[in-house]
């Protein structure tokens, strides 16, 4: 083997010094994947890019809902008013149901006093009625 010319003996020294920085650089990689396994760099790697382009996505939206609240002011508070409408609105029935109530007016009440006479008194009640609508 001392026959071989220099350049193979360089090439060969070489490629043992590239094998050797190789097995080296394995040796650690090996060593650091011990210590956090694949799938939890892969996670935590696509968890951050995943919520970095969330809150980047966000900000745009709430920069582009800034200025179109700007630009319609109006179209704003009716939407905003419109909302408190529907989430207040089972409060407001109430309150309508119960003006409504108070408001309305009761029916005149008629004793009847059991008689035959009742009919000389329901007459009667029907011409009082019919001179109070009067």
């Amino acid at each position: 083997m001392t026959d071989l010319p220099a350049r193979y003996l360089e090439d060969r020294a070489l490629r043992d010094a590239a094998r050797a920085v190789l097995d080296e650089d394995m040796a650690r990689l090996r060593a650091s994947l011990a210590e956090q396994g694949v799938a939890s760099r892969v996670s935590s790697s696509v968890g951050s890019t995943v919520s970095s382009r969330i809150r980047t996505g966000a900000n745009d939206v709430l920069e582009q809902a800034k200025q179109r609240a700007s630009d319609n002011p109006g179209v704003l508070a009716v939407l905003i008013g419109a909302i408190l409408l529907w989430l207040m609105r089972a409060p407001i029935l109430a309150l309508i149901d119960e003006v409504a109530e108070s408001a309305s007016v009761p029916e005149p009440e008629i004793e009847d006093t059991g008689g035959e006479e009742s009919g000389d008194d329901d007459a009667a009640t029907m011409a009082a009625v019919a001179g109070d609508d009067a």
